[in-house]
């Protein structure tokens, strides 16, 4: 290959001022080493940016060792070849095929953001885009146009801000119901005075970076060089949409789109240990040899315990408020309105009972009173029916309370059935209810009978008074109602407590920790989610079998991972393969937007997750019914991984892919149980992409077959499952360490192939569309100041340039080009 160099120098060793000449490639060597050795004195030279100027010059001052004296300074034009540069970057007036793929437009407001999709929910979401415009030559010989566009999601922010938030409450409950779980002899109580104090201070960390997070201004979104900050560790890196509009002349346009991020995982804890995939598999194998010093409860028992709690938290207040429109509505003798408040609250109340139907809570009860100071048991008793006695009382028109139990005895005889009467009482006394209710209902259909038929009497009028007071026959039993749920409240809430203070005691400080680091990452886990799933639904709004997909299976969510399984990227893997898997806990519920804030909403718990997405009721009105209804939103996230740099080369000649090997086939089991519950419940012609159900089953097969086969740097898995997931409808990832190199790599490359497979690229020209979509002058043509991945490191420094070391020319073939220039401008200057 041969270069042609024209240099322009300024260098006051010499009057000339230009030179033209043309080298072989194999002369860069004898060059390089020659004024290597002529001008070892001069170590240090400041370089331009080459790839960032239009016109391909190179501008060079060099400086001597010895106090930094200014020797001369070279500017350099390098055009390549065979190739034919563009006079003007920003327009191509030619159709000829050797013609290089050019940039067509630059533009910092794209069409589909500024433009007719100018919506409040795109900018509520989206930031700063940046686009760029392309034509290339297709098959038949005539031109696409493709619109490809970046932006930054204020979603970065705001979804760890809005977590962080939940995790603070949740866990000041905790603390509460901690100091609430009552007397406890001296062990208990002690390891309950050190579970609390360690988990203040838990508390104060999410505090401190819940107020430094409110404090933050400008990028809105975490560079790759901010990944050890501590402020911001649960914000995602470089989380980024990544979308291209292709337009062409014979086929329909289509829109693809790729979310783009560094991987998640918790950098500021490092990985020394591994991530989390390991720490917990660890730390639970450590659990299980605590030995007396508390009880074990399996990870299911200790899940079963906060669910509870969450459905105590959440249908209690549900039944009171239930229960006060029943009374509401005997006030007012509306049969229509009692009809309907009795139905809701029969509903809740036996979701509420169904919620107890558990052995959990009765080992739980036994467990705590005996952490109770001088417990005795004994054998069980026949149960006093207190609730039926009440029950009959009622049908005699006598009004009597149920007797509510003893809470849970602390130095008294236990009766291990003490639980059962206390929790069948609260559906006897709505049984009750339900009997009285109908009662009234009764007597006032047969009094509106006689009264169509004949005169009420006297007599008849004053026993229709008399029996006609419906709030005061329900409201004894309503009450006995709440006084029944709230005794099942107290001694659940207690118990259940119980269960997570001993998870809690038999691994501190790792436990808190451990939540700490799935909290981070779980954080930027569902950032992007959130992200990506605000953009698919826009996207779709107007597709009807997208829509049905969305509320009848839910969407697939699949993570394209290129981390390696060596070193501390090993770690960063588990972190993201715990962080993903745990996406399967959150669901989407799609509301209607109440003011001009569009910003999702997110309710729940640790592991229970609901996101509100609101919407204009513009575009409201286009869902479906059962979306209009409030149902949740089921999403399926997959991860598939292929390390495919230099240190996965050392992986897998010195180290283990078993960790990347697990992986990909765990989650094509999740896809393998997507793909059949999507043809079971859609039917196969429901969307475009699924009138080849053959093609999709071949391309499972296939990428079966690729993760069984165990073949080095295997990218056919990336492609793949790339392919599934757009036939699926689904949201795609792409993500490596910061989302920067092997990321954009990527994308480009399923870009080119998209066009290539589904626009009719012209073959002879993918590699040229590959290299302009790569091409640093089609990416920005920002200032480096305006480039957040390199302006973090130079505040103190001019923004334009950078130092490098002579050392440096002997590892970059970069580098080595413009040493060569350098070196053969000085030596023409020296001895003209």
């Amino acid at each position: 290959m041969c270069f042609i160099l024209a240099a322009k120098t300024n260098c006051g060793l010499c009057s000339c001022d230009c030179a033209v000449f043309s080298v072989s490639y194999k002369t860069f060597l004898f060059f390089l080493l020659f004024s290597y050795f002529l001008f070892l004195g001069c170590t240090t030279f400041r370089v331009g940016d080459l790839m960032k100027s239009k016109e391909q010059q190179l501008t060079l001052t060099l400086r001597t060792s010895d106090g930094g004296k200014t020797v001369g300074t070279i500017e350099v034009n390098l055009v390549k070849m065979g190739e034919i540069e563009d006079e003007e970057a920003d327009h191509v007036t030619t159709d000829a095929q050797d013609q290089k793929c050019a940039l067509v437009r630059e533009c910092t407001a794209p069409e589909g953001i500024s433009g007719k999709d100018n919506l409040p929910l795109l900018n509520a979401v989206l930031k700063n885009p940046i686009c760029k415009l392309y034509r290339f030559p297709t098959s038949d010989n005539k031109w696409m146009q493709i619109r490809e566009q970046m932006a930054e999601t204020t979603l970065s922010f705001h979804v760890p801000k809005e977590l962080i938030n939940l995790h603070i409450k949740e866990d000041m409950r905790r603390n509460q119901e901690l100091k609430e779980l009552g007397e406890l002899a001296p062990h208990w109580d002690n390891m309950r005075k050190n579970v609390i104090a360690h988990c203040d201070q838990m508390l104060s960390l999410y505090q401190d970076t819940l107020a430094e997070l409110g404090k933050h201004t400008g990028s809105s979104f975490k560079s790759s060089c901010n990944k050890g900050e501590k402020t911001l560790e649960f914000i995602p890196i470089n989380l980024h949409l990544q979308r291209m509009h292709v337009h062409s002349p014979c086929l329909k346009d289509a829109v693809y789109d790729v979310i783009t991020m560094g991987a998640p995982a918790a950098h500021c804890q490092g990985f020394k240990n591994g991530g989390l995939r390991k720490l917990l598999s660890k730390f639970e194998a450590e659990r299980r040899n605590t030995g007396y010093q508390c009880i074990y409860y399996s990870p299911e028992n200790t899940a079963k315990a906060k669910e509870v709690l969450s459905n105590i938290n959440h249908l209690q207040p549900l039944i009171s408020s239930h229960a006060d429109l029943l009374l509401n509505s005997a006030s007012q003798r509306s049969p229509d309105s009692l009809k309907n408040s009795l139905k809701m609250l029969s509903e809740k109340a036996e979701l509420f009972v169904h919620a107890f139907k558990d052995q959990l809570v009765r080992s739980a009860l036994l467990a705590l009173y005996t952490a109770r100071p001088g417990c005795v048991l004994k054998k069980p008793v026949m149960p006093r029916n207190s609730a039926e006695e009440g029950c009959d009382s009622q049908h005699q028109d006598h009004p009597s309370q149920i007797k509510r139990q003893d809470s849970i005895p602390h130095h008294s005889e236990y009766d291990e059935e003490e639980w059962d009467r206390v929790w069948a009482n609260v559906g006897k006394s709505l049984n009750c209810v339900i009997a009285m209710v109908d009662r009234l209902l009764e007597k006032d259909n047969s009094s509106n009978i006689k009264e169509g038929e004949n005169d009420p009497s006297p007599a008849d009028c004053k026993m229709s008074h008399a029996g006609g007071d419906w709030y005061e026959k329900l409201y004894p039993l309503v009450i006995t109602l709440k006084d029944c749920m709230g005794e099942v409240v107290t001694r659940a809430k207690q118990s259940m407590t119980f269960v997570l203070l001993q998870e809690l005691a038999c691994g501190l400080p790792q436990c808190l920790m451990l939540t700490l680091r799935r909290d981070i990452v779980f954080s930027q886990a569902l950032a992007g989610l959130v992200c990506g799933f605000i953009i698919k639904l826009h996207t779709g709004l107007h597709d009807q079998g997208f829509l049905q997909q969305l509320h009848t299976v839910g969407l697939l969510v699949q993570y394209e991972g290129l981390l390696s399984t060596y070193s501390e990227e090993a770690g960063m893997l588990e972190d993201m393969a715990v962080g993903i898997s745990d996406l399967q806990k959150v669901m989407f519920k799609i509301i209607e937007a109440k003011s001009d804030d569009f910003l999702p909403v997110i309710t729940g718990r640790r592991e229970h997750y609901v996101i509100e997405v609101q919407l204009p009721a513009k575009m409201f009105e286009l869902l479906p019914q059962e979306i209009k209804e409030g149902k949740l939103l089921h999403m399926y996230p997959v991860l598939f991984n292929v390390g495919i740099n230099e240190q996965q080369t050392l992986a897998e000649r010195f180290g283990d892919t078993t960790l990347q090997e697990n992986v990909n086939q765990e989650n094509f089991e999740l896809l393998k149980e997507y793909y059949k519950l999507f043809t079971e419940k859609m039917p196969p012609d429901c969307l475009p992409h699924f009138q080849e159900q053959n093609d999709l089953k071949g391309l499972l097969e296939n990428l079966h077959q690729n993760i069984q086969a165990k073949k080095r740097k295997n990218v056919e898995i990336m492609w793949l499952a790339a392919t599934i997931c757009r036939k699926l409808n689904g949201i795609r990832f792409t993500c490596c360490k910061s989302a920067k190199d092997r990321t954009s790599m990527s994308v480009t490359l399923e870009q080119c192939s998209i066009l290539r497979d589904e626009h009719q690229l012209h073959k002879d020209f993918f590699i040229r569309a590959l290299d302009c979509m790569r091409s640093r002058q089609t990416q920005g043509a920002l200032n480096e100041s305006d480039d957040p991945e390199t302006g973090c490191l130079t505040d103190n420094k001019p923004t334009s340039r950078h130092f490098y070391p002579v050392a440096l020319l002997l590892v970059s073939s970069h580098l080595l080009v413009v040493w060569l220039i350098l070196s053969l401008a000085l030596l023409l200057a020296k001895y003209q």
